[in-house]
């Protein structure tokens, strides 16, 4: 085979390795949960619609002195090894999105939590899809 043709070959190699990539792509872009950053809805200590803000929950720092982190650490502390059993078998490959709604009125500040569904690609405020738009690579 010649020098031009082995050359040929890895470039439709490469053109199809680069089309598989747009497909995974696209097909991640499709399967992203993409959230705007404030919406309206209702307010009960307003008693009205208001814009709230919308920011992901993350779970805070475990409390060392908690009732359970002490029974736990004392009976650790003494001879033997684990005392509890360690999960090892993990069957879910995402975790459910939880949003936490503020209203923004300057009086309110009141907040919310808001569980929405599992999904693999979450975004917050990312761009709107618009019909009939090229996907930028």
């Amino acid at each position: 085979m010649s020098q031009t043709g082995r050359i040929y070959l890895q470039v439709t190699d490469l053109i199809k390795d680069l089309s598989i990539h747009k497909e995974l792509l696209k097909l991640a872009l499709a399967n992203t949960v993409n959230v705007p950053k404030t919406c309206r809805t209702f307010c009960k200590k307003c008693g009205k619609h208001q814009p709230y803000k919308v920011t992901q929950y993350k779970k805070g720092k475990d409390a060392l002195y908690a009732q359970g982190r002490r029974c736990y650490d004392r009976k650790r502390s003494v001879y033997g090894g684990q005392t509890k059993p360690i999960f090892w078998k993990k069957a879910k490959t995402t975790k459910k999105i939880v949003l936490r709604l503020e209203c923004v009125e300057p009086n309110c500040r009141s907040k919310r939590m808001l569980a929405i569904k599992r999904c693999k690609h979450f975004e917050l405020g990312g761009d709107k899809k618009r019909k009939g738009q090229v996907i930028q690579f």
